[in-house]
């Protein structure tokens, strides 16, 4: 099963929760299903629009999450402040203007779905706010004897108030593509037995792209039990030295973010769930109750959690030469060995490969095939298209924060 983003990730991994049976080896069969609702739902003290997400859990061998469309999400303090949500996506509810969790104030998470049926969460107050004294790079090989970049991270609340910790991050990274040329071929003709191509010149560059991917992992630590409220050389991530997204310039931005102990716990049975490895596996650790209820029906299962945390952030920049210097770049993501492949067919009754790697938008020029020969009979040299369009991987938009 193909899992396409962190929120299909979770919507499964909570699954398991809903199974039957926590001692009993488990036999999956259609009648152990039970549909429950999912929310991923963290506010926090960045003044942005915020967001919250609803699903449904899915059954095993169908594609999910499954959205929850159509329900009406409000948030609710104390001070009988209010604040609203559309569903911007499928499921995706976004606040109808940006706002900040202030501290001091209690939060509470309402939703009424498309079927009437209506939830509420507990009142949630928001946590310390805590900073990120260092983010910082380090050359190194792990526990598993692997060379590579560590990047750690450390924080220090003095008051003691803190203790409960959560990392994400979004890296960012730019790409250069290693054959680039400023021309390119285009198909003129597809139908044998006009088969034709025409070298023109590039009208956007394509070289150099960016691309940025965000976090899926729980990433979780905790201080308490220690002497002070200090997280010291805590992992955020790990970088193979072969990577290839280090090839040339890397950006992370982590964000710490300050959780109750009761969030805590939550994401902490989450996350070693998770790590199981199979959600099928004989041991099931049966239901994860969060702090989000059915108003309605007391016994039915709702999935999630409804944090209120503060969030400190730092960005961080390193090159590959900065750690690397004098040594060989990671390799290229996909293998950049030029080939020549055929305008007709070997029998010379159809377009060749040429025109059909063209069209599916599979390969790009490099260069003029001086030389034919029986390895390379085509008239020119063509490359997988990530090698000469960086379009392939990324984007050509320099992002907003990138700094050279």
């Amino acid at each position: 099963m193909k899992l396409k983003n962190k929120h299909q990730i979770i919507s499964l991994i909570l699954f398991g929760f809903i199974i039957n049976g926590c001692v009993e080896p488990f036999e999956f069969n259609q009648e152990t299903f039970e549909s429950a609702l999912v929310i991923e739902a963290t506010i926090t003290n960045e003044l942005k629009s915020q967001e919250i997400i609803l699903s449904r859990t899915f059954e095993f061998g169908e594609e999910g999450p499954n959205p929850e469309s159509g329900a009406d999400v409000r948030i609710v303090d104390d001070t009988q402040g209010q604040f609203l949500f559309i569903e911007n996506e499928a499921g995706i509810y976004v606040s109808t203007s940006p706002f900040s969790a202030q501290a001091n104030k209690n939060y509470q998470l309402l939703i009424t779905t498309n079927n009437g049926r209506s939830y509420s969460s507990t009142q949630t107050v928001l946590t310390q706010n805590t900073q990120i004294d260092e983010l910082y790079a380090v050359r190194e090989t792990n526990d598993d004897d692997i060379n590579g970049m560590s990047v750690y991270v450390d924080s220090f609340d003095p008051t003691g108030n803190s203790k409960y910790y959560r990392y994400e991050y979004e890296e960012t990274y730019k790409i250069v593509a290693p054959n680039w040329v400023p021309f390119e071929l285009i198909v003129i003709g597809d139908i044998w037995p006009w088969c034709g191509v025409s070298l023109i010149v590039r009208e956007q560059p394509v070289r150099v792209c960016y691309n940025t991917v965000e976090s899926i992992n729980l990433n979780l630590t905790t201080t308490n039990g220690l002497i002070e409220d200090r997280v010291s050389q805590f992992l955020v991530r790990f970088l193979n030295s072969n990577d290839y997204i280090i090839t040339t310039r890397y950006s992370i931005l982590v964000k710490q973010h300050v959780m109750s102990r009761e969030a805590y716990v939550y994401f902490e049975a989450l996350n070693a769930f998770s790590g199981q490895g199979s959600l099928f596996s004989q041991i099931q650790p049966g239901f994860l109750s969060g702090n989000i209820f059915s108003d309605n029906n007391p016994d039915e299962k709702v999935i999630g959690f409804f944090d209120v945390s503060t969030v400190s952030s730092k960005r961080l920049y390193f090159n590959y030469e900065d750690f690397y210097p004098n040594e060989a770049p990671p390799p290229f993501i996909v293998n950049c060995i030029p080939y020549a492949p055929t305008l007709f067919n070997a029998t010379g009754t159809a377009c060749g490969e040429l025109i059909s790697g063209l069209n599916f938008n599979r390969i790009v020029y490099i260069d003029e095939n001086e030389n034919p020969s029986i390895s390379f009979p085509g008239p020119y040299l063509m490359v997988l298209r990530p090698c000469g369009e960086c379009t392939a991987l990324g984007s050509t938009i320099v992002p907003d924060f990138w700094e050279e």
